[in-house]
């Protein structure tokens, strides 16, 4: 007779622990997710946008889906991005991750979820990065934005090994951007330049992190993109769609990414068609498609569910396996049917 599985909660001080002591792994799941995505063994739903009428600025988000290959884990990942919270220093997203058995559908956990969203972004930035630069691992970054999710990124730029001269930094308000810059100099010994004008700091950059709460574009001054820099456009909805059909375009899914008002998406029902992107992630690590090197390169990732499972489902094992997940095996009270 079947026994339904033992219920495990995973708090964010171990799933910290998890994903730092084991980035390598974690940075090949994100890959490895990314590849069983594109040769069909996922399940990848579109994303469940929850508003507010009185708040248009916050939401819940429900992200959905089955990841197969080895991993064989379902489940959704439930993150809100509440920008207020900000003003009174609380993190403006937070999350849980349910992951389901896939044989008997039964959930196995509950997981602390807002490090894993921002590590399979930053990750999955970080992947696209060193395979769409013109010269990878080297150069100037340049961040609009200065959140959690650009401090999350340079943290997985570092650790796959890039060297930067200079960081440049932008936020609309100051203060983050000394912050940011205070962090960066402390943590890393990184020579910074907080600009004023953030066509400065997109100048100046090789490499350009997008990590911004806009909800509409804004940048359509396509001299700022001369240079042909690495775009990672992880906020998809700062570049105006005449700077995107000047640029090569990789996303992470055509079909989720052109949707929602993103800049692609944009850039789509102004053409009627979809040419102006060249390819998928996937398509580039599997060389399918040619880099141009004398357009700048835009990555704008949707951001796929299966991602989320694959990391948390490599953090639930750790757990286990480390005896830090909490276990709950009388969770499921009534599990029988006789």
């Amino acid at each position: 007779m079947a026994v339904a599985p033992t219920f495990h909660v995973v708090t964010g001080s171990t799933v910290k622990s998890a994903i730092n002591e084991n980035r390598k792994q974690v940075f090949d799941a994100v890959e490895a997710a990314y590849r069983l995505h594109a040769h069909a063994d996922t399940v990848n739903p579109d994303s469940y946008f929850l508003r507010y009428p009185d708040k248009p600025r916050a939401r819940i988000i429900a992200l959905p889906a089955h990841l197969g290959g080895a991993v064989q884990k379902s489940g959704i990942k439930w993150i809100s991005s509440f920008p207020d919270n900000t003003a009174e220093n609380l993190a403006r997203a937070s999350a849980v991750l349910i992951l389901n058995d896939a044989t008997t559908g039964y959930p196995i956990a509950c997981i602390e979820a807002s490090l894993i969203s921002a590590t399979r972004t930053a990750a999955s930035a970080a992947l696209a990065a060193e395979h769409i630069s013109t010269n990878p691992f080297e150069g100037t970054l340049s961040i609009i934005g200065t959140g959690v999710i650009a401090r999350a990124t340079i943290e997985w730029l570092l650790f796959r090994n890039w060297k930067f001269q200079k960081l440049n930094l932008y936020d609309v308000d100051p203060k983050e951007a000394e912050q940011f810059s205070s962090w960066a100099r402390h943590q890393y010994n990184m020579q910074v330049d907080i600009h004023h004008r953030m066509e400065d700091a997109i100048v100046d950059g090789s490499l350009i992190l997008f990590t911004t709460t806009t909800l509409a574009p804004y940048l359509a001054d396509e001299k700022l993109f001369e240079h042909a820099p690495t775009v990672l456009h992880l906020s998809l909805r700062d570049i105006c769609t005449n700077v995107i059909l000047a640029s090569q375009n990789i996303v992470d899914d055509v079909d989720h990414c052109l949707k929602a008002n993103t800049s692609l998406h944009l850039a789509e029902q102004k053409t009627g068609n979809r040419d102006f992107v060249s390819g998928s992630l996937v398509d580039i690590l599997e060389k399918k498609v040619t880099l141009d090197h004398d357009r700048a390169r835009i990555f704008s990732p949707f951001g796929l569910g299966v991602l989320d499972i694959a990391v948390g489902n490599f953090v639930l094992e750790t757990a286990i396996s480390s005896n830090s997940a909490i276990a709950l095996p009388d969770f499921f009270s009534n599990s029988t049917r006789w």
